[in-house]
């Protein structure tokens, strides 16, 4: 059957007209981003990902952030890879121990409980515990004494070269956390919007590790406790798979957002350099909100 050029002539008018609208909008967006980011006293970046249509809005992503906790990720990835790859089960049992060696000297250090945002893993001290609950402890509660026990296994080069596999080129992790010496030596584990996006794309398509691990690693990062980034001003009904970070003058948050009407969209919002915290915080709430509006409008 032929058509007819007219016809031709409209579908393709049609589609010109459709991907003008997006473009307008997507600019729209753009700008009021900026402007509500612009507000703030700090530098940010922002990326986001349709993950039907592939419409990005990407503002510094490639500039380098202290990664602070959100380098958990890439260390629940690097774990779930290791157990694909027979190395361990998610279901073994690690000992629970509060001694750590820094990647300077090999001085050891502990972690103060009074600067974890999780304490009952410092009452289990000496006993052992499953990893899939050291890992679920890390992400949702940022416990960091399990993420040092976790990284210690896993190797920190390991974790950076799994990144480089997924794509994610300019992410490191260098160290577990609370490595004072590494710290004032500015050894520290750096991520950008951009690699956190890759990450966060890959795990929502069922393509980190297996889509079994990819499903398994979504179900614990749906049970962040932290919720004042990109869920604070979002429908209850939207539901989040996030890992944030904060260290002072530093804010993250990044992860899959899931709307009820089945599409997704991969968010990274990272800040450094916050003069008033508070505030940064809730401008990057308020973008979280204006890009789920430019999704649903």
């Amino acid at each position: 059957m032929r058509i007819p050029l007219s016809l031709l002539a409209l579908a393709f008018l049609a589609l010109g007209c459709t991907a003008m609208k997006q473009n307008k909008n997507m600019l729209r967006l753009r700008e009021e981003v900026l402007a509500e980011l612009g507000k703030q006293k700090g530098t940010f970046a922002v990326a986001f990902k349709d993950l039907k249509t592939g419409e990005e809005l990407l503002i510094n992503e490639h500039e380098s952030f202290h990664a602070a906790s959100t380098m958990k990720t890439p260390v629940l990835i690097e774990a779930y890879k290791q157990a694909a790859e027979g190395r361990f089960s998610i279901t073994d049992s690690i000992l629970v121990k509060n001694e750590f060696k820094s990647i300077v000297d090999g001085s050891p250090f502990s972690i103060a409980p009074e600067d974890d945002s999780e304490q009952e893993l410092y009452t289990q001290l000496g006993q052992k515990r499953p990893l899939a609950e050291l890992l679920y402890k890390m992400i949702i509660q940022s416990s960091n004494l399990a993420t040092n026990i976790v990284i210690e296994q896993l190797d920190a080069k390991k974790v950076t070269q799994t990144m480089r596999e997924l794509g994610a080129r300019d992410l490191q992790v260098l160290r577990g956390v609370e490595d004072t010496k590494a710290y004032r030596q500015g050894l520290n584990n750096t991520t950008t919007a951009y690699d956190l996006m890759v990450l966060f794309q890959l795990m929502a398509q069922g393509k980190t590790v297996s889509p079994a691990a990819s499903k398994e690693m979504i179900k614990v990062l749906l049970d962040q406790k932290f919720k004042d980034v990109i869920p604070a001003k979002l429908p209850q009904e939207v539901k989040v798979a996030h890992k944030t970070g904060w260290i002072t003058g530093v804010r993250h948050d990044s992860g899959i957002v899931f709307l009820p009407d089945g599409r997704q969209y991969v968010l990274v919002l990272l800040s450094k350099g916050l003069v008033d915290e508070k505030a940064g915080i809730q401008a990057m709430a308020n973008v979280s909100e204006m890009i789920y509006r430019h999704m649903v409008r």
